[in-house]
């Protein structure tokens, strides 16, 4: 590595004013899936300004930027996502969101702010930097997907990843239950896949006061539910993790009516894709014995939304050494796979690819969940997460340094 980690922190360090005024102006001013106007252009002007190569409108809102550096070298990549969420911020703070019932309650302003930091940094560096470095600016993280033209997937369908093709991407999300200083990381699987399920039970519609002339699908409903509650607990190894919830359930119109049909609607969520596989032909099975005895029309679908999001084992080795160099090896500490999903997923099915997680949570407190009203990070990992990336992708941009993870 040309660039000594003491050399990063300072650079680092002397960014974190500009660093923290980029996060309270993309937190002052969110922006929903798939409408990220502001929020892209402001980004793609300040990349821009700074010399890099940009192009803007990919995916819907979408932004890539290039720096070169000025030796042969790899092509790195670091994504960083966008959009808001619909929830009514309640932090009282000057930088508080303007928009009402709109709020970054997940952290993408600040993963955007430390993509356009590392940007900057690099740039004070480019006449002694190898390689090329592509930052990837993704809307439409938090969904819904509108098909395959939008969030990773659409970047990717997009060429994002192509010409020329990137040896590395890399990512990370903001942890509220890790504090400032630290970071998480994963060998191999870090987040679960996840598939949207919609189950339709069509009975057959009757007063209430006759119910033995109809078929009650929100009795069978309720019969499903508690078959498929034992189906998971007895028939799939507990060793195995699978995490199946519905949300919503939809049907019927009047009380005193029995209602014709109900939809239930489902997050099933996997470690392994062999599970995810049991699972989906055990409903089926199930379900279908349950119609059967009850009369009722029982119909499964599923789509796939994310896959397991795994990182490169190789890639992760040599991230994790040279993460200990530029921050020191107390700073790092092991992630257990979470059930959560992640889009990010699409980007590591196509490259070697390393996400990690960055501590935000002020040291001696609770901290507040992601997608809280209340969630309100403690700024001070910003210049922390800052020395991360940019010492990261600068060092993985050398010719040797994670040739074993190709």
């Amino acid at each position: 590595m040309t660039v000594s980690p003491q050399e990063i922190q300072a650079l680092a360090e002397s960014l974190t004013e500009e660093l923290t005024a980029l996060r309270r102006d993309f937190h002052q001013h969110p922006e929903l899936s798939h409408q990220e106007e502001r929020t892209a252009r402001v980004a793609a002007a300040y990349l821009k300004n700074l010399g890099l190569e940009v192009t803007s409108g990919l995916a819907g809102h979408g932004v890539v930027a290039t720096l070169k550096g000025v030796r042969p070298g790899r092509v790195v990549a670091f994504r960083a996502d966008m959009d808001a969420l619909p929830i009514g911020e309640t932090v009282e703070v000057p930088w508080r969101s303007r928009l009402d019932g709109v709020m970054h309650a997940c952290g993408h302003d600040f993963h955007l702010s430390l993509a356009l930091g590392a940007a900057r940094l690099l740039s004070h560096l480019k006449d002694r930097l190898a390689g090329s470095y592509r930052f990837i600016l993704q809307p439409a993280e938090e969904g819904p997907p509108q098909g395959t033209s939008t969030g990773a997937r659409g970047m990717v369908a997009a060429g994002v990843l192509d010409n020329p093709p990137v040896d590395a991407i890399l990512g990370l999300h903001v942890a509220p239950s890790l504090d400032v200083g630290h970071i998480r990381y994963g060998r191999d699987v870090v987040m679960a896949g996840s598939d949207h399920l919609v189950i339709t039970v069509t009975g057959k519609s009757a007063h209430g006061a006759t119910p033995h002339r109809g078929i009650d699908p929100i009795l069978v409903s309720a019969q499903a539910l508690t078959q498929i509650r034992a189906f998971l607990s007895q028939e799939v190894d507990a060793r195995h993790p699978v995490v199946l919830t519905f949300g919503k359930i939809d049907g019927g119109n009047r009380f005193n009516i029995l209602a014709d049909k109900v939809t239930l609607e489902g997050s099933l969520r996997y470690l392994e894709d062999q599970v995810r596989l049991q699972v989906i032909t055990g409903l089926k099975r199930h379900l279908a014995g349950l119609a059967k005895a009850t009369g009722a029309k029982i119909e499964i679908s599923h789509i796939s939304i994310y896959p397991i999001l795994r990182n490169d084992p190789g890639l992760a080795d040599t991230a994790v050494k040279l993460l200990r160099q530029v921050l020191g090896p107390k700073s790092l500490q092991v992630h257990h796979p979470a059930m959560g999903s992640e889009d990010f997923s699409y980007f590591a099915a196509r490259v070697p690819a390393f996400y990690f997680f960055l501590g935000v949570r002020t040291p001696g407190t609770r901290g507040q969940a992601l997608h809280s009203p209340e969630f309100n990070p403690d700024e001070k990992a910003l210049p922390f997460g800052l020395r991360a990336v940019a010492g990261l992708v600068a060092a993985l941009a050398e010719k040797e340094a994670f040739g074993q993870s190709k």
